[in-house]
């Protein structure tokens, strides 16, 4: 069972007697792009870890999983990141020694930033009980597909919010969107490159003795809140090329329904669907 922590962009899964807290793209650093662009901010990873370390307080979790994007650099990592991440990791180890990783698109060269014990997991995802976890920038495994639910991160929700007099706010939301789970079926074996036979499922047994059953996808929103993030429900979203090339491949696989996909505020309030959020951007 997964349940979102309200009011945190955190969520805690209980499978097979554990309790693991989940959490999506921290992005220590992020205030090191600033910096190149001469805005000067103070490193804010000392309340991340704050803000973790009292959710794991309160919630007693087994394991910490992070999907993705731990640090802000992509392929390298800055000065600032390697003080900050290990600092930040070896303080964490002292509450909870289980942590995983799913490697995110920002995660490269992200081993020798983290203490001993700390284990990356790939970015085509895992399963915990009845759950698939993939950070999102990458096409999930196959294997996934045995869960009804799905979690990602990578995209940093948010939904923006125009009152009559021009002012613009963002608001940070969790996505849940239906899928079909024929045509993701279908799409993943293709891009693995697994020939479809009669169809699909059939297909999918064949190869890795799976029953897809994937109907639910939640987008997590940023565990860092300092980032923001585009705006899903903003009316050039389905027009722009450019702006589709953002989300993922999942999101563009016609597999998920992302128009009609319901977003809700970090305590719980239900805003409406994406295409109904149109308006108000």
């Amino acid at each position: 069972m997964i349940t979102p922590l309200t009011p945190y962009p955190a969520a805690l899964l209980k499978a097979r007697k554990a309790r693991t807290l989940v959490i999506a793209d921290l992005h220590i650093g992020w205030e090191i792009a600033l910096s190149q662009r001469g805005i000067h901010v103070p490193t804010q990873a000392p309340k991340l870890l704050q803000k973790l370390k009292s959710l794991i307080s309160a919630c007693k979790p087994e394991k910490l999983l992070i999907l993705g994007d731990v640090k802000h650099t992509v392929a390298t990592a800055e000065i600032g990141e390697w003080q900050d991440i290990p600092d930040f990791f070896n303080e964490l180890k002292k509450q909870i020694q289980e942590i995983h990783i799913i490697r995110g698109n920002h995660d490269g060269n992200l081993e020798p930033l983290l203490p001993e014990n700390i284990k990356i997991l790939p970015a085509t995802g895992i399963t915990l009980g009845e759950v698939g976890f993939f950070h999102g920038h990458r096409w999930p495994s196959p294997t996934l597909l045995k869960c009804k639910t799905l979690i990602m991160g990578h995209i940093h929700p948010v939904v923006a919010f125009r009152d009559p007099a021009g002012f613009r706010i963002t608001s940070q939301v969790w996505v849940k969107a239906s899928c079909d789970k024929t045509q993701l079926t279908k799409v993943l074996l293709q891009k693995y490159k697994v020939k479809i036979e009669k169809n699909p499922e059939e297909t999918l047994w064949k190869h890795y003795k799976i029953k897809p059953k994937t109907s639910q996808l939640f987008i997590m929103p940023s565990f860092n809140d300092f980032l923001g993030g585009k705006p899903l429900n903003e009316r050039k979203l389905g027009e722009n090329a450019k702006t589709k090339r953002i989300v993922g491949p999942v999101l563009r696989s016609e597999a998920v329904d992302v128009e009609n996909a319901e977003t809700y505020l970090l305590d719980g309030t239900f805003l409406g669907t994406l295409n109904q959020l149109r308006i108000l951007s």
